[in-house]
């Protein structure tokens, strides 16, 4: 069949040997002309696989750190779509079908919307390619998730988890409970990082989550913990270039210290905890002790006020407390109250004689 768009003839085969149905097809590719939605025989033939394969390419060339997270969104939906799928063929309903699957094999809502969002983003650089590599992004929808952050140490369960970790991990928990520094961030710490002299931490940019740098210092138990834990490396591993490592083997800290952190959590009577927990509870500590929003966001390194909420929770204890202070509050007020009232009467008493 052949057509025209802008003046420019088009060819392509109908694909079926049947006249009537060629001659549909004619149709229904000249009204695409018309409604402007037709962009080409480019756009028809683009691929699934095509769109990922760009998306992978737009991590690399960001560098981005969840790149192996990504690839594993990418495999779960080559293996259901198919690689060689047009992509002009992945409708919503297509969508809607792929998440029932994964919901029946008992995938979790975030992990699901993770590649959700993978796919949705392929679908995006496609739009925005010059020419376009798809005419339209698909509506995608996404699942509700329950990732509310709730865990976070109080002053006292910090101090029983310290009590009961080994040597060398608890200075890990020290630099976490205080700075709310990433544990990535703190496993890649090294000593040119840290000036005794001004009493801070320079984290430099492209080191962190958000490739931004910043600046923490050092004080109270935080402080006298790096200044110990500098004399030890000097003694045993002068050459060692990481802050935290192993005193036994000068091995740097990576990864896999859950075995030492889940022994000592439950030698502590803590039950199931992370180490993130420190990150928010870094956050909570911060803004109760009166430090500005947006001076904690700096140390914490959140570059955006919703994430940053999250980080910032309320406890039950928090609430009593509100709760006391709003009493006072109006306890103080029927006081002022009272006293305003007793002068008004003298006040009457003064001008008029008896009451």
């Amino acid at each position: 069949m052949k057509y025209y768009r802008d003046g420019k003839p088009y060819r392509e085969s109908t694909h079926s040997k049947k006249k009537t149905e060629a001659e549909k097809l004619l149709k229904l590719r000249e009204g695409c002309v018309v409604q402007g939605t037709f962009q080409g025989l480019d756009v028809e033939r683009t691929t699934l696989g095509e769109l990922l394969s760009d998306i992978i390419v737009e991590y690399d060339l960001m560098q981005r750190k969840s790149k192996d997270r990504l690839m594993l969104s990418i495999d779960h939906l080559k293996g259901y779509f198919g690689s060689n799928i047009k992509a002009s063929r992945i409708t919503t309903d297509l969508v809607k079908r792929y998440i029932l699957t994964r919901q029946s094999d008992e995938v979790a809502p975030a992990t699901i919307n993770r590649e959700l969002s993978a796919l949705k983003r392929a679908f995006a650089l496609g739009t925005r390619h010059t020419p376009p590599k798809v005419a339209a992004i698909p509506y995608i929808p996404k699942l509700r998730e329950n990732n509310i952050r709730k865990g976070f140490f109080d002053h006292e369960d910090y101090l029983k988890l310290r009590d009961a970790l080994i040597g060398h991990l608890r200075p890990l928990l020290i630099a976490g409970y205080y700075t709310g520094m990433r544990r990535g961030e703190l496993l890649a710490l090294k000593w040119d990082q840290i000036d005794f002299n001004t009493m801070k931490i320079t984290l430099d940019p492209g080191t962190t989550k958000n490739f931004e740098g910043r600046v923490v210092f050092l004080y109270g138990e935080l402080q006298e913990m790096l200044v110990e834990q500098y004399k030890i490396r000097n003694a045993k591993f002068p050459d060692l270039p990481y802050v935290f490592f192993n005193y036994r083997t000068g091995e740097a800290l990576g990864k896999h210290f859950r075995i030492g952190w889940d022994n000592a959590c439950r030698r502590a009577g803590l039950g199931k905890r992370i180490f993130h927990d420190l990150r928010r509870s870094a956050v909570r500590n911060m803004i109760r002790s009166g430090v500005p929003e947006t001076v904690a966001m700096k140390i914490s390194g959140h570059k955006t006020r919703s994430i940053f909420d999250r980080y910032n929770i309320t406890s039950e204890n928090d609430l009593r407390l509100a709760c006391e202070r709003l009493a006072n509050f109006h306890q103080n007020s029927q006081n002022s109250s009272d006293v305003y009232g007793h002068n008004l009467g003298t006040l009457k008493l003064i001008r008029g004689g008896k009451r």
